[in-house]
């Protein structure tokens, strides 16, 4: 549904969004993420159609959202940051509004009775905009994103400035409108990410730095290096100096006893080594039982923190889209 191939942009000599590549599918949610100054919002900006790329493509359903800007964003429900209100118009006329400005075929009254539902503003349906609370303004601007019923929706920090009770109502109507939409979110709460998304990615510097689900992700920054073993059979001694014998560990600790002689021993081998086989093979020649086997595990925080402090890209190159020639080259 929404394709990007090699999107770079230039503001002067600045390189803010360096040649990056990737795929939305229908009906996936994808979080975007970045620190301040990554390009991300750059990159959003790019894929509504706000600014032009000074290369590559932005292709909404197949269109080139440069070469067919208008037919592109028809198919697009773009929520900004700060939501385009006109805050002396009623809930109701700024809908009317909207649905004229998109030229939309749907039944007028119908379609804007099914938006207001979905986004539970029926309610406030007749109050100028002015007069809502935060939440219901932000419920508003959503909505008149899904005036047209494209198939597309951009949410950049939707939930921003709302309370708890808020914020869960918006993820569960993102969760729902992801079962008919494609929908990129962003956000700098990583546990909305994580929570509402089945996908991630993670920008930086301009680079695009990872892309999959969390878990991918930190299994690809973990690379299964780190794990804790709780073994029993033999003093805590004995069994990490043996531990210590399988080919590509570097460390080994014991931990405090669990039971009666059973401790746990945490394990570090080199980076890109899977040691799991090895030592079964060793516990098992020993007579030693492996009562529990953990991998260590990132949470969404810790893996935005490592790629944007400076870990390193862990997205696979196998997995990253191809660059393709084009005649973008130039600016536009």
């Amino acid at each position: 549904m929404i394709e990007v191939k090699n999107l770079t942009k230039f503001y002067g000599d600045k390189k803010a969004v360096d040649n990056i590549s990737f795929k939305v599918n229908k009906g996936e949610i994808l979080g975007f993420l970045g620190p301040n100054g990554a390009g991300k919002s750059t990159t959003m900006n790019m894929l509504t159609g706000y600014i032009s790329s000074s290369s590559g493509q932005v292709l909404i359903d197949g269109v080139d959202i440069l070469e067919d800007p208008i037919k592109a964003k028809k198919n697009i429900g773009y929520l900004p940051e700060i939501p385009p209100l006109y805050v002396d118009m009623t809930v109701h006329e700024y809908l009317n509004f909207m649905y004229d400005l998109k030229k939309c075929k749907q039944s007028r009254k119908a379609h804007i009775k099914d938006v207001c539902s979905l986004c539970r503003i029926t309610d406030v349906e007749n109050r100028i905009i002015k007069n809502l609370s935060k939440g219901y303004r932000q419920r508003v601007g959503l909505a008149q994103a899904l005036i047209g019923n494209p198939p597309v929706l951009i949410l950049d920090e939707p939930t921003v400035g709302l309370d708890p009770k808020q914020i869960i109502e918006i993820r569960t109507l993102i969760k729902k409108l992801g079962k008919a939409h494609t929908v990129i979110l962003s956000s700098h709460i990583l546990s909305e990410i994580q929570a509402v998304c089945d996908r991630i990615i993670i920008i930086n510097k301009g680079v695009l730095s990872a892309d999959g689900t969390a878990d991918s992700i930190s299994q690809s920054l973990t690379n299964k290096h780190r794990m804790t073993a709780r073994i029993e059979g033999a003093d805590k001694n004995t069994i990490s100096d043996a531990l210590k014998t399988i080919k590509g560990v570097k460390y080994v600790r014991a931990d405090m006893e669990r039971e009666k002689g059973i401790y746990d021993y945490d394990i570090e081998s080199e980076q890109g080594t899977d040691i799991r086989r090895d030592l079964n093979s060793l516990c098992t020649k020993n007579g030693w039982n492996i009562l529990m086997l953990q991998l260590s595990e990132l949470t969404l925080e810790d893996i935005f923190l490592k790629i944007t402090m400076g870990e390193g890209i862990v997205i696979p190159k196998e997995e990253q889209p191809q660059p393709e020639d084009n005649n973008n080259g130039g600016e536009k």
